[in-house]
């Protein structure tokens, strides 16, 4: 039986939809527009995906073109972050624009609109312009500098361009209709003085266009059919719209804008803007800390590309802004580790347990699997000894009968390795545990296929040998924020939200094995979740990131 067709998302729609109305499938193009300002987040993830995914579903180009007309907030490190995470999504794009790629022909259709009396340049101060420009429920008003000549207008325009101004002295405007229901047609701003330099263009500019100006004519000129973007752009189609009017030749394909509902993430913000904040005020590290949901933090944190992109998918593009729980973007990570990450044993709370009927100086290489659930990826040798290291709180001198772990009197089964039976342990002088002492089975070996190896024991513990144990930092990553939406509190501050409990660095004993991990390699600590290799670490210190622990723990938290 073939496979079912998947349903086309409302968007697929709209361009099946062109292409059944006349739209020739060869003038099929999308882009990818992020602005150069900061680093993206798991809700640009979401764009990238549609994006690109529209241009594998139908075959097309896809150009990555950066918006970058503030050179105020834009430099030239965020362009190489963005690169890096498209491609590190699985992602390739046509070809590689920028806004400022185009900085001549806008200048050039601005002249064009200021000699046919459809712009101007206002010499108002923006609280003036904010007074005139209305309300809502209230119309606004011409401004005094409305109705320049054409030729003071295009004098006014040249001195801006040649840095003979300062900021804020002028603007120049699109003359459209000051009554307009909708304020984003109230003459909006086209061009204004910026005295940066600019990423690319250096000191050659004194004025910048707008994004309104700039989005629409750019589609235009890479030749896009179809301009996707979130729901907040709604209200601007008609400005995009009556832009595109005044420059396209019938000849040519004329962009048509569509908008999606952003995906939100409990527990997290994805305004660039208060991500810039928790850098800014150390709550995190930089952009790339693993707890936040930029993209590189993600992928420092361990998370895979098929795991963002199966989430993204999974989510599908909505009409309707909502809130996703990390809990979905979490078990989409959980189902792709599962598949890839290879199992090791790592102690985060470790304690002592000698095996007192173990020979002193033995060591013993045993066979333990990389996977469960794999075969094929096959086998590796860890040392085991008469001193071990467990979970401090796998034992308890005595349970009940739910305690499936080592206790007194009790058997349980080593990973890997033999059947231990816990028989006391010593204390210190304020009662707590310090070392654990057991004696073991010598005929229980796993896989040795002896009658004692056979025995159904209910719990299996992982260990590591304390003689060849390795010393490896991990690092406990948590939510950075208490509650699942934290900046749509009217009343109070995101910041009041932020987790203190959202990392804690320990010591951990790993198997020694691991030292031959590759920064950014994920692997299962077995019963205790997945980790990646963080790039901090050296020759001399290994640091692992915890990525997501192999249960949901927030589930009754948040209920």
């Amino acid at each position: 039986m073939s496979e079912e067709k998947k349903p086309n998302n409302f968007i697929e729609d709209i361009i099946e939809d062109d292409l059944n109305n006349g739209l020739s499938n060869d003038k099929l193009r999308f882009r990818f527009p992020p602005e150069p300002n900061g680093y993206l987040h798991i809700g640009h993830a979401s764009a990238i995906c549609l994006n690109f995914g529209l241009g594998e579903k139908f075959n097309k180009p896809v150009n990555l073109r950066f918006d970058d007309t503030n050179p105020a907030k834009e430099e030239a490190k965020y362009v190489d972050a963005i690169k890096k995470d498209v491609e590190w999504l699985g992602y390739k794009w046509d070809n590689l624009c920028f806004a400022s790629d185009y900085f001549q022909e806008l200048y050039d259709w601005a002249i064009q609109l200021i000699k046919e009396g459809k712009a101007y340049v206002d010499s108002q101060s923006s609280e003036e312009m904010a007074a005139q420009k209305g309300t809502p429920t209230e119309p606004g008003v011409d401004g005094p500098y409305r109705n320049r000549s054409v030729e003071e207008n295009l004098t006014l325009f040249e001195g801006m361009k040649n840095g003979d101004f300062g900021e804020g002295e002028h603007i120049l405007r699109a003359k459209i209709d000051m009554k307009s229901n909708n304020m984003l047609m109230r003459d909006p701003i086209m061009y204004r003085v910026v005295n940066r330099d600019h990423h690319r263009t250096g000191d050659t500019w004194k004025i910048y266009p707008m994004y309104d100006w700039t989005h629409g004519e750019s589609d235009y000129m890479e030749q896009i059919s179809h301009s996707f973007c979130t729901l907040e752009f709604k209200p601007h189609r008609e400005l995009y719209n009556w832009f595109l009017d005044q420059i396209v030749d019938t000849d040519k394909v004329r962009p048509k804008q569509r908008e999606f509902a952003r995906r939100n993430i409990s527990h997290t913000v994805t305004s660039k803007r208060k991500l810039q904040k928790l850098v800014e005020q150390n709550i995190v590290t930089g952009w790339d800390d693993p707890r936040m949901t930029t993209i590189s933090g993600l992928r420092r944190r361990g998370y895979t590309a098929a795991s963002i992109k199966n989430f993204a998918e999974s989510i599908g593009i909505g009409k309707r802004d909502n809130l996703v729980d990390m809990n979905h973007l979490e078990f989409h990570l959980r189902d792709d580790l599962n598949k890839v990450a290879d199992r090791v044993m790592c102690v985060l709370d470790p304690i002592k347990v000698v095996i007192t009927n173990y020979p002193e100086d033995q060591v013993e290489m045993l066979q333990a699997e990389n996977s469960q659930e794999d075969e094929s990826r096959g086998f590796r040798e860890v040392p085991f000894s008469r001193e071990i290291y467990i979970e401090r709180e796998d034992y308890r001198e005595e349970a009940n009968k739910k305690f499936f772990r080592l206790k007194n009197g009790k058997e349980v089964r080593l990973k890997n390795a033999y059947i231990i039976k816990g028989e006391g342990c010593i204390k210190d002088e304020d009662g707590n545990i310090t070392e654990i002492h057991a004696t073991y089975d010598p005929d229980s070996r796993s896989g040795s296929g002896t009658e004692a190896s056979m025995r159904k024991i209910k719990g299996t513990l992982h260990w590591v040998s304390a003689a060849q144990a390795l010393p490896v930092e991990v690092r406990l990553y948590d939510r950075l924020f208490t509650v699942p939406s934290p900046d749509t509190d009217k009343e109070k501050d995101f910041m009041e939200f932020v987790n203190p409990d959202s990392l804690e660095v320990i010591t951990a004993m790993a198997e020694p094995a691991m030292k031959n991990l590759s920064i950014g390699e994920t692997v299962q600590f077995q019963r205790m979740g997945y980790f990646c290799v963080d790039p901090d670490t050296t020759d001399d210190k290994m640091v692992f990131n915890r990525t997501v622990t192999l249960r949901d723990t927030w589930a009754k938290l948040d209920a």
